[in-house]
């Protein structure tokens, strides 16, 4: 079935099922059954039915489809039942993302109710980070992680899986992992969100309940690193804010954190040779940067979770998914706007969006491959100016996480488009001195460099893993070449 040749992206939050990790083997031979009662069982959600039957009746709906054609970078899972592959929305990542289990298969999340299952279906080498794979994915993982400790991480997925009750492996976020006994907002992940809000000098005891609105799905729509030991077993889920403050986690901080520490660095990128970390679904980070409707006081509940009546109550809409797809109705709880209208301005953010990552990932693929050119010649007995290179790797590296940062966060710019403008801007300038410093330093070594350099784009795209999923013309990229609107806070990258 053929797809429409358009740049797809996600927009907004919609499910914890982007948080795939990489590597690992779900085709081992299963580990030796553990007894299920190592960890309490919890209350069956189905118990919920009957106490909250229309906030059950929304969860339960998380795993419908959406209607297609209401968001045009988002389709994800739409009613005639395909899951999008990232890779032919960008293929410029599947150059960038190789060596890591996210070339291999990067699809676009589902809804909640698929969190476990599409683990479970995903390419194998994406879970060899263990237990931490479940973090987000099962209302089980505190407690697991109480009673195994450091081990909860390492030990391989299928080992943390068998230890939840048989009857609750494939079960996703639940009313517990938001929701105390009195039904009170709760932070579940203490062992991660809670040390990440430390960090920002922000009290867990001490939260208000609009705060906690956002911070229920802070939980798991948030970057993280996965640190390993010198054995490159899996040690923790840590989220990289120290050093930032409460609605400042900037991109910046984030990529500075993981290119100072050696152990969030999880992956060797097979073009470059270099050692690297991640930037995963960036949601809570973005959005709450300063944007317009932070500083509204908005909460993620307020787009995604509607309030919606059913049966002459006013409720929460737990069909956690984008305002696209809900017809836009939390955001006619504060604009006069119609929804086409508000559509229409969604859409202009984000092809401008769109339209400088496209431009800002591949100049930084391209500087890439030129290093790849670099790393072969040096082989070859090439001298190259080191202080060169090591200027150029830096701004490469700059450019590579901002690209990913923007590629991954889930609104496609529309959490807040000025720090989308300014973080892809810088994007461009840094890959665009990569390559400047990295040809100096060729041609100095006698070197012409072709002006144009091929990417080679088919060979990272076509046997991808196991599934060897291949590129069809028809997914052709089509630039729609919107202006991008000058961002009202200045670049801090100094213009060449």
């Amino acid at each position: 079935m053929s797809r429409k040749s358009i740049i797809l992206v996600a927009i907004l939050l919609t499910t914890g099922a982007s948080l795939y990790l990489w590597q690992g083997n779900l085709s081992a031979a299963p580990p030796v059954p553990v007894k299920e009662a190592q960890i309490e069982p919890l209350d069956d959600p189905g118990a919920m039915e009957q106490k909250y039957p229309s906030q059950y009746a929304g969860w339960k709906a998380t795993a419908q489809p959406t209607e297609s054609g209401k968001s045009r970078y988002k389709r994800g899972y739409d009613s005639d039942g395909v899951v999008y592959d990232k890779m032919d929305q960008y293929p410029f990542l599947a150059l960038l993302l190789s060596g890591s289990g996210y070339a291999l298969e990067f699809n676009e999340p589902r809804g909640h109710a698929y969190m476990i299952e599409d683990q479970l279906e995903v390419e194998p080498a994406r879970l060899k980070a263990g237990g931490s794979c479940l973090t987000c994915k099962t209302p089980y993982a505190p407690q697991l992680q109480e009673k195994l400790g450091d081990n909860y991480f390492g030990l391989p997925y299928k080992d943390v899986l068998s230890r939840i009750p048989e009857e609750h492996r494939t079960l996703g976020v639940t009313c517990g992992d938001c929701h105390g006994t009195d039904m009170e907002l709760r932070i579940s992940r203490a062992f991660t969100l809670g040390k990440g809000l430390e960090a920002l000098g922000k009290k867990p005891d001490e939260l208000k309940t609009a705060e906690m609105r956002t911070l229920v799905c802070a939980q798991c729509h948030v970057t993280y690193n996965i640190p390993q030991n010198d054995k490159h077993k899996s040690e923790d889920v840590v989220f990289p804010w120290q050093g930032s403050e409460w609605g400042d986690i900037s991109a910046e901080n984030i990529i500075s954190r993981i290119r100072k520490n050696a152990h969030l660095n999880e992956w060797t990128q097979n073009v470059t040779g270099f050692r690297l970390g991640y930037i995963r679904h960036p949601e809570f980070e973005f959005f709450s940067n300063d944007s317009t409707h932070w500083q509204a006081g908005a909460a993620c509940a307020d787009c995604h979770m509607p309030a919606t009546e059913v049966d002459g109550k006013m409720i929460s809409d737990h069909r956690v998914m984008s305002p696209l797809k809900s017809d836009l109705r939390g955001c006619a709880q504060c604009h006069e706007d119609n929804a086409e209208t508000l559509r229409q301005k969604v859409f202009v953010i984000q092809d401008q969006t769109v339209s400088v990552l496209i431009r800002s990932g591949y100049a930084t693929a391209a500087v890439a491959k030129l290093f790849e050119k670099t790393h072969a010649e040096q082989k070859s007995g090439l001298k190259v100016n080191p202080d060169l290179y090591a200027q150029a790797r830096e701004h490469y590296e700059e450019a590579f996480y901002r690209v990913l940062f923007m590629a991954v966060e889930n609104s496609v710019g529309f959490h807040n488009p000025t720090e989308a403008s300014r973080i892809l801007k810088d994007a461009m300038g840094h890959a665009a001195t990569a390559d400047h410093l990295l040809r100096r330093a060729l041609e100095q070594a006698g070197l012409e460099v072709a002006t144009e350099i091929d990417l080679e784009l088919e060979k990272y795209l076509n046997n991808r893993g196991e599934k060897k999923r291949m590129f069809r013309p028809e997914h052709e990229i089509k630039d729609p070449l919107p202006v991008v609107q000058e961002s009202e806070r200045k670049s801090d990258f100094p213009v060449l």
